[in-house]
């Protein structure tokens, strides 16, 4: 028996489905709105999840990667009474099961359920392929890391070609390398090929070798770096920096798995396996005639999408653990205790450069704080302590409305009703009775739990409801966050307020 969790504004719906559920002996809940299908949704248990796209507190593909960051979190099926074929494409990149259009039939319901519960019991009995998976370096157990590296133990059972996508600085190469570690041809060589420092006037020479005399300097044979993959694996990376006239002649030797190297009249064969790597979006330099067609299809038999470092925050603790533990060894120094604050200040950050520049910032770090016992934000760059410092302001608590001077656009707290002074009662020095006024700890409490609140209200806005991110802003932890918003009724989706 299996747990079903319907998320849909509609109670009819809800109902409707909660019946189709029972029918099949499945246990089934709803919820009709986001905020208590998360809260539903995170205290885990359930396996599949009915997820309404438009909700009165925001948007259901809005929540997906909360739900998705439990341990094995549940499939999600997207319904959407709307066609929206950009939807579909952003449900399934969010990590969608399916995504189904309303109006719903029993058939359309039953069957994607029947699917996804085979496909549970299915990952249930079998052994998780990442368990005795060769890591490679790769830190991380975040949800989006274990999917990567999901990927990668699928792809180490294959031959398939292999592209990897992602940001400067996501690691491409390591997963690239984990891959071929964990493949049958780990005891042969990894062939690394820089293409954007390939140069362009020894390009052919440099990946398919030359006979001697083939041209001036070719004063003995060389063999290609194609050729040193020979029953290894290939890494193209920075593919798309390759030109057009190269890309040609690279098609050819992956069709063919032969080559000719310059000045000669014999072909050669490769048995490599190949993988190529990108930041660049070669969907779109097809369109404008950068990159062949041809090419990426043959590249991209296995898709793998790195994530960038600040979609993972909670990898930052082990990623800073063993890249200093690297910088310590370098510098040959003891390791350092690092300070909370330290690695909060990190996380306030928003890492343009990803991991490669959090190795830059340890090892500036870790070289300023040379003489000292601990890590502290202190010995952070100004621009990452200044980051920590915006995100932290929070708006100023005012009780000025209308006093000449007051900024008008500042955000103004209003003094809680019942205990601001009554306009007309006598009191020397501003008209107000002391008998309306209430203590002092009263006034301050309710003063501080609606300055609270404005602020829930506020990040909450200006995060759109990314808990991630809010909680690297206000310096809260996630447990903490949901209690607050708990407590102050402010909505996480739609950053709405239950009165």
């Amino acid at each position: 028996m299996s747990n079903v969790l319907i998320i849909d504004d509609d109670l009819q719906m809800c109902t409707m489905l909660c019946d189709l559920v029972h029918h099949v002996d499945h246990e089934a809940a709803y919820a009709q709105t986001l905020a208590e299908g998360l809260r539903l949704a995170l205290t885990g248990g359930f396996d599949v999840i009915f997820l309404d796209v438009r909700m009165p507190d925001g948007n259901g593909l809005e929540v997906m990667k909360d739900i998705l960051e439990i341990d094995f979190p549940p499939e999600i099926i997207v319904m959407t009474g709307m066609g929206d074929s950009d939807g579909a494409e952003r449900a399934i990149r969010n990590g969608a099961w399916d995504y189904i259009q309303k109006p719903l039939s029993p058939k359309k319901i039953i069957q994607p359920l029947n699917r996804v519960l085979q496909y549970r019991d299915n990952i249930r009995s079998a052994n998780r392929p990442t368990r005795n998976l060769k890591r490679a370096g790769i830190v991380g157990g975040s949800y989006q890391i274990q999917e990567c590296l999901d990927t990668v133990a699928k792809a180490s059972q294959s031959l398939s070609n292999v592209l990897i996508t992602g940001e400067t600085g996501t690691g491409k190469e390591l997963f690239a390398r984990a891959i071929h570690a964990n493949s049958s041809r780990s005891r042969h060589r990894f062939v690394v090929v820089d293409c954007a420092a390939l140069p362009e006037t020894l390009v052919e020479s440099a990946l398919f070798g030359h006979e001697k005399g083939s041209f001036t300097g070719a004063d003995k044979a060389t063999e290609g770096l194609v050729g040193l993959a020979n029953g290894g694996t290939l890494f193209l990376d920075e593919v798309g920096e390759m030109n057009l006239n190269l890309q040609k002649a690279f098609l050819r030797v992956l069709q063919e798995r032969r080559y000719r190297p310059v000045g000669s009249k014999k072909e050669v064969e490769s048995d490599f396996r190949l993988v190529a790597a990108t930041n660049r979006n070669l969907s779109e330099m097809v369109d404008k005639g950068g990159f062949r067609e041809d090419l990426l299809y043959r590249l991209n038999a296995v898709s793998l999408t790195l994530p960038p470092l600040r979609e993972r925050l909670q990898d930052l603790p082990g990623l800073v653990k063993q890249l200093s533990a690297k910088v310590y060894a370098t510098l040959g120094i003891k390791p350092k205790l690092v300070s909370q604050d330290f690695i909060a200040t990190l996380g306030s950050y928003h890492w343009p450069g990803n991991v490669r520049e959090l190795v830059n910032i340890l090892e500036s770090s870790i070289s300023d704080a040379y003489y000292e016992p601990e890590l502290f934000s202190k010995h952070l760059p100004e621009r990452i302590r200044i980051t920590m410092a915006r995100s932290a302001v929070a708006p100023v608590v005012r009780d000025t409305v209308g006093v000449p001077g007051s900024v008008p656009d500042a955000p103004v707290f209003e003094i809680p009703a019942g205990l601001a002074p009554v306009p007309g009662d006598a009191i020397e020095g501003d008209g107000t009775s002391a008998s309306s006024l209430a203590t002092f700890k009263v006034y301050r409490e309710a003063v501080l739990n609606r300055a609270e609140k404005k602020y829930l209200q506020e990040l909450m806005k200006a995060t759109r409801g990314a808990i991630k991110e809010a909680c690297a802003i206000s310096g809260l932890g996630r447990t903490r966050l949901y209690t607050l918003l708990k407590k102050h009724s402010v909505d996480r989706m739609g950053w709405g307020v239950k009165e």
